[in-house]
């Protein structure tokens, strides 16, 4: 990886679902300024991950630490008070709500109005899109541009760590790709970021460190740039 400290680290992380395990033994590191991705088909856990780092489940075994300090057995509210913002799976937007209004939402944590506005700026800076749209209703939006708002929602928030949940899921070709070149700006914007994908060579190609997710449990990792050459990810996940 390309930074020296470890930002978030699972330690031996198993995840249960009424007595099955659905995660088993995963170890990951994600060090400050990185882009990682783990990739695996359907079913393989990578949200599992996600929501566990979230809070949103607790680990059955293992350790979550995250910027120094273990953070598995806190609430998803604490968890998210020290910087770790998922966009999940599905944008999960308020469909009722004005763009604006989803905006603020992600805001709710922050007390200073200026850095408030700035970064509203900084996302319609990102997104025009959402400027033009301010006070359209979410449910208004392409499927793309709920993409964008999600994204935005999140760095609304000030992350210290961003979770990327299949954010190409259900995207034309077209907002995909609009998607990777956003998510570069975001990642020379110095953001951290993990992000799982089904879409293993759009992640791998963005990310300089992967994770090769199976049924459970991770089966490869290394560099990106690595991973992409490797024949068995070739062959299972890139289409060759």
């Amino acid at each position: 990886m390309n930074s020296t400290s470890t930002f978030l680290e699972l330690r031996d992380v198993y995840i249960s679902y009424i007595g099955v395990e659905a995660v088993r033994g995963v170890s990951i590191k994600v060090n400050e300024r990185d882009f990682v991705t783990v990739i695996g088909a359907n079913g393989a856990g990578k949200s599992s991950i996600f929501n566990t780092i979230s809070g949103l489940f607790k680990p059955a075994k293992g350790e979550i630490w995250f910027n120094g300090e273990r953070i598995d057995q806190l609430d998803a509210p604490e968890i998210a008070k020290k910087g770790v913002i998922q966009v999940p799976e599905g944008r999960k937007i308020f469909p009722l709500l004005s763009v604006k209004e989803n905006l603020m939402v992600g805001a709710y944590m922050q007390k200073d109005r200026k850095n408030i506005a700035r970064n509203l700026e900084k996302v319609y800076a990102l997104y025009p899109v959402l400027k033009e749209r301010t006070n359209s209703k979410g449910m208004r939006l392409s499927g793309g541009q709920q993409q964008m708002l999600a994204i935005g929602r999140a760095l609304m928030a000030d992350p210290k760590l961003i979770l990327l949940d299949e954010p190409s899921l259900g995207l034309s070709p077209i907002f995909c790709k609009n998607l990777e070149n956003q998510m570069k700006v975001l990642q020379k914007e110095g953001h951290t970021i993990l992000l799982v994908e089904q879409n293993a060579r759009m992640g791998l190609s963005l990310s300089n460190y992967g994770y090769v997710l199976e049924n459970g449990e991770l089966r490869k990792e290394g560099p990106s740039a690595q991973l992409l050459k490797d024949p068995d990810i070739i062959k299972a996940y890139l289409g060759v």
